[in-house]
């Protein structure tokens, strides 16, 4: 399902800021060779994540869900020098480090193998920014694991929080990652303590702070 008009959405990334020559090559490899190459963030969530990082002056970001190292990229290609992303995923893709290396930030960037719910119990120091994107069923046991972790001042992103519409339909047990998303909404909209909103870019994005920063 497609949120925004097309046209719309194709003029707005006309006139955006566009990713670098490495991002590219990497997204362009991603969509020849994976089959689910949707599950990208693309170039207009991208583009708003970048600038996410440098209105926030973040530091420190953790990535659950790898994939094929596109948004770690973009996201270390915003970092500042010292900066560090840290991406937790089951498996790597055999070609991801060797794009990630092509790119003068790719040394910022610290992949992690294994059960991201195992693996963040292992991470130490704070976080100012944490993007989740992985398996739905999870996203409220991860967001609660890592809620300690975010620093005062940062934000979560949370991706595919619309899920093509679908968490506007009834709770169904049939359709467990929905059902997952549609409990993740309204558990942190009911929070006093976390300020949420909630943007249709792309398949649905929430910005989550700690409420009082």
């Amino acid at each position: 399902m497609k949120f925004i008009n097309p046209e719309i959405e194709t003029y707005a990334i006309d006139h955006s800021t566009k990713p670098s020559e490495a991002c590219k090559k990497l997204e362009l490899h991603t969509r020849e060779v994976e089959p689910m190459s949707r599950m990208l963030i693309g170039e207009m969530e991208g583009s708003l994540m970048a600038s996410l990082i440098k209105l926030s002056r973040a530091e420190r970001i953790l990535e659950i869900g790898t994939f094929t190292g596109y948004s770690a990229l973009v996201m270390a290609e915003a970092l500042p020098p010292n900066g560090e992303v840290v991406t937790l995923d089951i498996e790597q893709r055999d070609y991801t480090q060797s794009f990630w290396d092509q790119s003068t930030h790719g040394s910022k960037i610290r992949f992690i193998k294994g059960p991201a719910l195992e693996t963040i119990s292992t991470l130490e120091g704070k976080f100012d920014l944490i993007f989740i994107d992985a398996d739905k069923t999870n996203y409220l046991n991860y967001l609660q694991k890592t809620l300690p972790m975010l620093s005062a001042h940062g934000a979560f992103v949370i991706d595919n929080v619309l899920w093509s519409g679908k968490v506007l339909l009834p709770a169904s047990s049939d359709d467990a990652s929905t059902a997952a998303l549609q409990v993740f909404n309204d558990w942190v909209s009911s929070r006093s303590d976390l300020r949420v909103t909630m943007l249709p870019v792309r398949d649905g994005v929430s910005l989550i702070q700690k409420s009082g920063h």
